[in-house]
């Protein structure tokens, strides 16, 4: 673990003069966001915003919170979610907030909530919720839903290139004809005119998977003119993994976007170890084109059940299973063996059906978590009934496992990860660190305690040690009494890009 430097101490600011919904937290330790060693100071919050970061001489009648022996740190920023329809279903956001996060990015590995017409939601779309949800058939519906009735994080929001395809095409097992690219790229501009960040890819799903590099670049055009990102679900993570990932550096590449490769993973025994390889690759993409991955700390990964996965994966548990409910939370093997069927007829038994697969090596996990390039996100998927932890526990078991117990990285550095690189990254204004003049999207946590309680067999736990937090000046989660019932949320919007890579 890098050496710490000595703690520094704010300078000393003037009388602050108080005004409504304003308070300080005083004498934490601020972990600002930008990598900076941390440093001991009060922060002054006067509405949605930070007013002064210092050594602040508060009158008597100040709301004062006593931060002594915790951090401050911004509001942390989960990179890769598939919370599209859980924001508007359970607004409180519990999952999230509770382990500090204030801030969602939606519509990842091509699935995202809108537009969409009503029809029978192929997977993996369903992983998003029940079909109720899916009734935007604009993304600028889905928008002005989430402005209307809020939710307590604030949103980041992307377009997912398969539910473009759903939309578009009656035939998805082939590539998408001319007038089909010209209604899916018509539709991305719309949405990019609404308020979206990007374009998210899972060409790993059947329902993308027969689409070509030439399409996804058709349909991304409009990327060029909203410097979006390009956030991708490769086609393939396992053996083909390093010509995956050569086709999202070209589309990126062709459409002057950023790209994210989302939940970077090496699966199967046989690839455990290419992190190496993959790391380095993405190292000198970076030298010539914007780039950047996500990932969380765990070993796992979840999604619909395929046999593609459960014959590469040491343990595969499933999450929820339609054809054979009692199944949930339960090992594939075990269900096989019950039923008396092979792996296939247990298939077929079960689905549609959703699982968590072991198919990672931990020496990977670290090492792609702990790269300078790497964000958090959590990935979960909210309404599995049994859900992977990760929903629940991402950011407090980096901070539990990765900082505190195999030190491996700094507190700082962390975050970092969780906030002022993920802003960076989605080109978000005044957000993701502690300055005076930035929105208080604030966390306060105590480091010697925080702790993920969420895990494989009970996954539906909050965490502990995080304290406080508060979205736009507003609480919503209290570490003793819970949420708060305040949606002071928002739907975000971009400015400038990260010009390069770092």
């Amino acid at each position: 673990m890098p050496e710490r430097k000595p703690v520094q101490h704010a300078p000393a600011l003037p009388h602050v003069n108080l005004e409504a919904n304003s308070f300080i937290l005083s004498g934490g330790m601020v972990v600002d966001g930008s990598g900076a060693p941390p440093f001991r100071a009060d922060v002054f919050v006067q509405g949605d915003r930070i007013a002064a970061i210092g050594t602040l001489d508060a009158p008597s009648d100040a709301h004062i919170i006593d931060a002594t022996g915790l951090v401050i740190a911004p509001g942390f920023i989960d990179s890769h979610t598939h919370d599209d329809g859980y924001l508007l279903a359970h607004p409180d956001m519990t999952p999230k907030v509770s382990q500090g996060i204030t801030t969602v990015v939606t519509g990842n590995c091509g699935i995202s909530l809108a537009p969409l017409s009503p029809r029978d939601i192929p997977q993996p779309l369903d992983l998003l919720g029940p079909p109720a949800l899916f009734r935007f058939d604009s993304f600028a519906g889905w928008l002005a839903a989430l402005r209307a009735t809020p939710a307590a994080t604030n949103v980041i929001p992307l377009v997912g290139h398969t539910t473009l395809r759903v939309e578009c095409m009656a035939d998805l097992d082939r590539p998408a004809d001319e007038n089909e690219i010209a209604r899916m790229r018509a539709l991305l501009d719309d949405a990019m005119h609404a308020g979206a960040f990007g374009l998210s890819t899972g060409t790993f799903y059947p329902p993308a998977a027969h689409a070509t590099t030439d399409e996804i670049i058709a349909v991304g055009a409009p990327l060029r003119e909203y410097a979006g990102v390009y956030a991708t679900h490769l086609r393939d993570e396992a053996d083909l993994i390093v010509d995956a990932m050569e086709e999202a550096l070209t589309i990126g590449r062709a459409l002057n976007a950023l790209v994210v490769f989302s939940h970077h993973k090496l699966a199967g025994e046989k690839n455990h170890g290419r992190s190496k390889e993959t790391l380095a690759l993405i190292e000198q993409a970076a030298a010539r084109q914007p780039v950047c991955l996500d990932c969380h700390p765990y070993p796992a990964t979840s999604t619909m059940l395929r046999l593609d996965r459960v014959r590469i994966s040491r343990r595969t548990m499933i999450t929820w299973s339609k054809g054979y409910p009692a199944a949930t939370g339960r090992d594939f093997s075990d269900v096989m063996a019950e039923l008396a069927l092979d792996d296939e007829a247990a298939l077929k038994r079960l689905a549609p059906a959703g699982a968590i697969y072991f198919l990672m090596d931990e020496r990977d996990v670290e090492r792609i978590i702990t790269h300078p390039l790497a964000m958090v996100g959590s990935d979960g998927l909210p309404f599995d009934p049994h859900p992977h932890p990760r929903q629940w526990g991402t950011f407090t078991q980096v901070l539990r496992k990765l900082v505190r117990e195999s030190q491996v990285m700094t507190l700082e550095a962390a975050i970092h990860k969780m906030t002022g690189l993920a802003a960076r990254n989605y080109g978000i204004a005044q957000r993701g660190l502690l300055q005076a003049g930035y929105f208080a999207d604030l966390v306060l946590l105590d480091a010697e305690r925080v702790a993920d309680n969420a895990t494989f067999e009970a996954p539906i736990q909050v965490s502990t040690g995080i304290e406080q937090v508060w979205v736009n000046g507003q609480p919503v989660w209290d570490g003793k009494t819970g949420k708060s019932g305040l949606v002071p949320g928002r739907v975000l919007q971009r400015s400038t890009p990260m010009s390069a890579a770092g």
